[in-house]
Order: structure tokens, then C-alpha cells, then sequence
């Protein structure tokens, strides 16, 4: 589990490509002085296993499923990443919280600086945008950011001068891919919401909802859920 902090910008130092995976070497510096083979960290927002540690490097296996969702296997030697370590339990709890499992990837549409800060508009599929709300917590490429704007297409954040400093998101341009993953919450909420619904013959949610467990459905319609 991560929070979005990033701890520190990394850099590819080799990519071996598998008939399907792949193998991921990347410099991280001192944020390894504490980390030990098979501990979790995440890389754009995708957590990896740390199968070998050597001075300031780690690599880590990469399976197919993960380089067909991510950006990973768009990376090359020399590129920048995102990385952090999984969160401990007696520290603070600075963005929120994070899986590294991420949904699928974005693509830039536009960066525009508004005076100390830059707007930053991504494209996305709806399955992924049904989950954002505005003011409501989307990682990118591992980064804990506040959703400023999103409609049917698109969603925007506004990126402040540190954050811009300490990852990568300001290095890149339009039309380049991004990791996203949906606040776990929105996710566990659709799930329990949409399940059993083989059972609803075309019933709609509040119809179903309320056959099932009327109380709770008269919990959700009177605080504007359904």
C-alpha cells in the first residue's frame, strides 16, 4: 500500500524484455538504504517486487498483464520514474491511499502554467473517468493529486511548484501515456452497487437496491446517491 508521495525520481538503467514480461533495472539512490529483496516498490505508480538490490540499484520482473495496462513497456533506458516506497504505518499519512494496481493509463492533452502553478489535461476512457469526481483523489504515474476538473472525455489537476520539482509529470509532453489508478473507494462502491445484478431482470439500481435491502436504499437516496 502507497500514499502517492513520491520519495524520489529514479532512472531506468535497463529494460530486458521477455517473450511477454520483462526484466526492469532502475537507480534509486538512498531511498534503497532501508529496502530488502522482496520488499514493495512503487515505479509510475505500479508496485513492483525488488528481486535484487545492488549499491543504489534494483530490479524488479514485470508480467505481461502489467506491461499491457501501464506505460512500462513504453519506458527506455535513461527515462525518468516515479518511485516510493510502501507506506509505514507509523508515519503520516500525507496523500491517499494508493494500491499500485493501477486501472489503465491517460494521455496527455495539454499542460498550461496558470502563474505558479500548471493545469494538466489528460484523456481517458470512460470506465476510468466514471470514477473520478472533481475534488476527489486520482493517482498519476504514482503522483496523490486533487481533481480540479473532469467531464465525458477528460480530466484536469493543477500541479503546484514542489510537485512539479520532485516527479516527473512536468517533464512531459502532449501525447504522452500516463498510469492511472482510480480511488480505491469509488471502485469498492461501484462493485457493491452493480453486484447481483445478473439477478435485477432490467430492474434499475434503485429498484433492485431497494427489493434487496430497503433501508439502505433509502440510506443512499436520501444523501443524493441514487
Amino acid at each position: 500500500m502507497f500514499t502517492g508521495i513520491i520519495e524520489r525520481v529514479g532512472k531506468i538503467k535497463k529494460i530486458t524484455k521477455l517473450s511477454k514480461g520483462a526484466e526492469i533495472t532502475i537507480e534509486a539512490g538512498s531511498l534503497l538504504n532501508d529496502v530488502k529483496i522482496g520488499d514493495s516498490i512503487a515505479v509510475n505508480g505500479i508496485c513492483l517486487t525488488a528481486t535484487s538490490i545492488s549499491g543504489n540499484d534494483f530490479t524488479a520482473d514485470v508480467m505481461a498483464e502489467t506491461l499491457r495496462r501501464s506505460s512500462l513497456g513504453e519506458l527506455s533506458s535513461g527515462d525518468g520514474v516515479n518511485l516510493e516506497k510502501a507506506m509505514s504505518l507509523n508515519g503520516r499519512f500525507g496523500g491517499h491511499i494508493v494500491s499500485g494496481h493501477i486501472d489503465g493509463t491517460g494521455v496527455i492533452e495539454s499542460l498550461e502554467k496558470e502563474d505558479n502553478a500548471v493545469w494538466v489535461s489528460i484523456k481517458a476512457d470512460r470506465s476510468i473517468l466514471k470514477l473520478i469526481v472533481e475534488k476527489g483523489s486520482i493517482a498519476i504515474d504514482g503522483i496523490s493529486l486533487t481533481v480540479a476538473y473532469v467531464d465525458d472525455v477528460r480530466f484536469k489537476v493543477s500541479v503546484i511548484p514542489h510537485t512539479g520539482e520532485e516527479t516527473t509529470l512536468l517533464r512531459k509532453k502532449r501525447g504522452d501515456k500516463v498510469n492511472l489508478e482510480n480511488d480505491i473507494i469509488g471502485k469498492y462502491v461501484e462493485k457493491l452497487m452493480s453486484f447481483g445484478s445478473s439477478d435485477s431482470q432490467g430492474k434499475s439500481p434503485k429498484q433492485y437496491i431497494t427489493e434487496k435491502n430497503k433501508s439502505f436504499a433509502e440510506l443512499l437516496s436520501g444523501n443524493g446517491f441514487i
